[in-house]
């Protein structure tokens, strides 16, 4: 039975169905019972009007039953069930009342059975009316009527089977489109995220450079031209990662962007102070550290007014790696609208990753972030790392 297409659609190149299954499906089973048609009239079957009667329920019965199979809310309905039991009764009557070609209804019977019951039930349902087919075929031609108990129940299990199928398929493609459309989604904004973190990051280190370039235009040009070559640098490197951000192939090192905040503190009149012990960490863990590097300290240089930042990178109980960074800063390092978003953009991340992001105000005074994460690579030998005390610029 062809009840089954695919086509090829949707932007995520999902399959849909071209023609699912319905009530239409078994309506030309109906024709099975041409046969009793023919008799009635031709006058070979006795009392025609009750046959006819007979006949007109029967069809009414299947259909009704047929067209409510194909969804689960109206196959398990009450009226649905006694409808199928009615349709029962109405094929043993005939059945037993005209045998011939009256008895070719007890398929009908459970092509409507498989359609509208579903297992555990089918089986005890469809052993009951193969028994009833069995027992009305036998009753009118003997043993040899034992044929259409066994085309009865092969009908109701086959009907069941495929249409069983059939919705399992479905399921499946709807769950394949879902997860298409979940995956898009956590594309959008895994780009969106590192959109923000490049452009917040990097625009604010150029801000930050030409101020410096410009105070010291008019009495140190060499110092001016190292902070204009500095952006130039700046921006080819945003240039770059914004290029592999966009293909997702990203994947800086926690040192890069530890010696990229150093630059941008000492441009912003910050003292920088960078340490960092443990055990090297795997590039997924070095490049999250990496991303709360860049927007913390984005955020010190914007908002915090601080004279001092410290970054530290140390091993926290031996199964995790912290990451700190304080400011002294009056304005207690509170971000924007635009970086309070980033760090909930990476507490987000950070908790996929089964780690923890937080952020407030220091004991004192500033503003002080915190990021735990797994480490995932353990026993060899300790790094530290010491940047020293360097004079704010101008």
């Amino acid at each position: 039975m062809a009840w089954l297409g695919k086509t090829r659609g949707t932007s995520c190149e999902t399959f849909r169905d071209e023609r699912s299954p319905n009530g239409f499906s078994l309506l030309p089973w109906l024709l099975m019972g041409m046969g009793a048609f023919s008799n009635l009239f031709q006058g070979e079957t006795p009392e025609p009007w009750i046959g006819g009667l007979g006949l007109l329920t029967f069809n009414s019965l299947y259909v009704y039953v047929s067209f409510r199979s194909f969804m689960k809310e109206t196959r398990e309905a009450t009226s649905t069930r006694v409808a199928l039991a009615l349709l029962g009764l109405v094929t043993c009557a005939l059945a037993l009342a005209y045998g011939g070609n009256w008895l070719l209804f007890f398929p009908l019977l459970g092509l409507a059975t498989g359609a509208a019951v579903r297992m555990p039930q089918l089986r005890p349902v469809g052993l009951v009316v193969g028994v009833l087919a069995g027992g009305a075929s036998v009753f009118h031609d003997g043993w040899g009527g034992l044929d259409i108990a066994y085309a009865t129940w092969i009908s109701t299990m086959v009907t069941a089977a495929i249409l069983s199928l059939s919705e399992a398929v479905r399921q499946l493609r709807t769950a394949r489109e879902e997860l298409a459309r979940r995956a898009v989604e956590e594309e959008r904004l895994r780009f969106s995220r590192d959109l923000h973190d490049l452009l917040g990051h990097t625009l604010s280190v150029i801000v930050v450079k030409s101020e410096a370039a410009r105070r010291l235009a008019a009495g140190d040009v060499a110092a001016a031209q190292a902070q204009l070559n500095d952006i130039e640098a700046v921006g080819r490197q945003a240039l770059t990662e914004i290029r592999e951000a966009v293909t997702g192939y990203r994947q800086g090192t926690l040192r890069d962007e530890l010696d990229r905040a150093e630059s941008a503190l000492r441009a912003a009149g910050i003292e920088p102070v960078v340490r960092r012990s443990g055990p090297p960490l795997v590039p997924q863990t070095e490049a999250l550290l990496g991303w709360v590097v860049r927007e913390a300290v984005t955020n010190v240089v914007r908002h915090s007014g601080a004279a001092r930042c410290e970054i530290v990178v140390a091993d926290s109980g031996g199964e995790r790696v912290r990451l700190t960074v304080t400011d002294d800063g009056c304005g207690g390092g509170q971000p924007g609208a635009e970086a309070g978003t980033g760090l909930k953009g990476l507490t987000e991340r950070l908790a996929t990753a089964g780690g923890t992001l937080t952020a407030g105000r220091g004991p004192r005074q500033g503003f002080v972030v915190t990021a735990e994460l797994p480490v995932e690579a353990r026993g060899l030998v300790a790094e530290r790392v010491e940047v020293g005390v360097v004079s704010p610029v101008g």
